[in-house]
């Protein structure tokens, strides 16, 4: 009698426990394929750490009706407080910079693992499949139909390089006086071209770096603009006499 009480209660436990690791499995799989696509996109938040949130999501939700117990109502204790603690981790990967906010997409995307996190611990598969269907759709359709439509603003590292005056070391007496004169006045005239395609383009000029390598003057300065001012300017920059070179980069905080 004994034995049998003793295999009927283990096998209740595995009923017991089947359920809620299913769900925690189902929250694992949703938060990695969100986290595929971050860990694509070169993301900080990436594959495990949105399996992680969403699967601890889901355990807190498991748990909160658990240890609220049979005879306690509220069954959603402890599930209330992961809003608050997701706004925390989110809170941490925005990035406020002098001209621009960054990460308000990956915070935004932590707060959803956590939602769909949630609702697999509620055994919602369908409905967590759904919003992760969305989340993708979001992140990757919408972000290439904004980049199409380019009404979208977004940062550019642009580098201007200017020869300076290296050609002029055998043409005087004075060679390092005449480079000084060149060099001042070459500089002027292209940062003279650079402040006025900026002007018309409505925007100021943030130098990231500036040095001059043997004679070969070298700017590096960020703009936020859509694709077609990001266009214009590197075009006119381009057609400037006052510049030798010009080198557009994908700005990497971004």
């Amino acid at each position: 009698m004994a034995l049998f009480s003793e295999r009927v209660f283990s096998l209740a436990h595995v009923v017991v426990t089947a359920d809620p690791s299913k769900r925690m499995l189902m929250a694992c799989v949703m938060g990695g394929i969100i986290g595929l696509e971050r860990e694509w996109r070169h993301k900080d938040s990436g594959l495990r750490t949105n399996m992680l949130i969403c699967m601890g999501a889901a355990l807190f939700t498991i748990m909160s009706a658990v240890l609220a117990g049979e005879l306690t109502p509220d069954k959603s204790r402890v599930a209330s407080n992961i809003v608050q603690g997701v706004g925390f981790l989110g809170a941490g990967l925005i990035l406020h910079t002098r001209d621009r906010v960054v990460g308000l997409t990956s915070a935004a995307t932590v707060f959803v693992v956590a939602a769909i996190g949630m609702t697999c611990g509620a055994g919602l598969y369908l409905e967590a499949l759904f919003a992760t269907a969305i989340v993708l759709i979001s992140l990757q359709f919408i972000g290439a139909l904004e980049a199409k439509i380019g009404w979208k603003r977004y940062p550019m590292l642009y580098e201007v390089r200017a020869n300076v005056g290296a050609d002029l070391r055998n043409k005087s007496a004075d060679p390092a006086g005449l480079l000084a004169i060149e060099r001042e006045a070459a500089t002027h005239r292209m940062f003279t071209a650079i402040l006025k395609v900026l002007d018309a383009a409505g925007q100021t000029l943030e130098i990231q770096q500036r040095d001059n390598v043997a004679g070969l003057e070298r700017l590096s300065f960020t703009v936020v603009a859509t694709r077609k001012e990001h266009q214009r300017i590197a075009a006119e920059l381009h057609a400037s006499d006052a510049t030798d070179q010009v080198v557009v980069f994908r700005d990497l905080e971004e």
